[in-house]
């Protein structure tokens, strides 16, 4: 009676024999899990570390790249300065410039401010303005200004 309800058991799969050979059949070695031998195993291991440590590298330099780019627009528009940033910039090693791309763009930036800031720059932003509508824009003004006087004072 006891050996065929334990069979009855067994074949609804409610028993605990067969999970016993499920744990058997399966290898406690990692290498024979991945189909590989012990010594492929260790340099594959080897390998993944290797690419996490240059992956790890290349992150933190990228980090560190854009570190660099908000603490020179902080300097630009004087902002105030982040420990983060800085931090970030020490932990690469402190060999952070600018990528290429933004170096132009930052040199080009700076050549557009010297211009603009010079007095040949200031002259040429005269020519540039339309008189016609600052002449507009004065008398508009002074109208406004006529009136709201004539309003508040009875003398005129």
């Amino acid at each position: 009676m006891k050996s065929m309800l334990s069979n009855q058991v067994k074949n609804l799969g409610l028993g605990g024999g067969g999970e016993e050979s499920k744990e058997e059949s399966t290898p406690s070695d990692p290498a024979a899990a991945a189909g590989m031998t012990r010594e492929e195993y260790e340099e594959y291991q080897k390998q993944m570390v290797e690419e996490k440590m240059e992956r790890d590298a290349a992150f933190a330099q990228k980090k560190a790249e854009r570190a660099c780019l908000r603490v020179h627009l902080r300097e630009k528009y004087r902002l105030p300065k982040s420990e983060l940033d800085e931090n970030q910039i020490q932990m690469a090693g402190d060999d952070v410039g600018l990528p290429e791309d933004l170096q132009k763009m930052v040199a080009e930036d700076q050549v557009e401010e010297e211009d603009k800031d010079s007095i040949l720059g200031q002259l040429q932003n005269i020519q540039n303005m339309d008189m016609d509508a600052i002449k507009e824009k004065a008398q508009a003004t002074f109208t406004e200004i006529k009136q709201a006087a004539e309003q508040k004072c009875s003398v005129m």
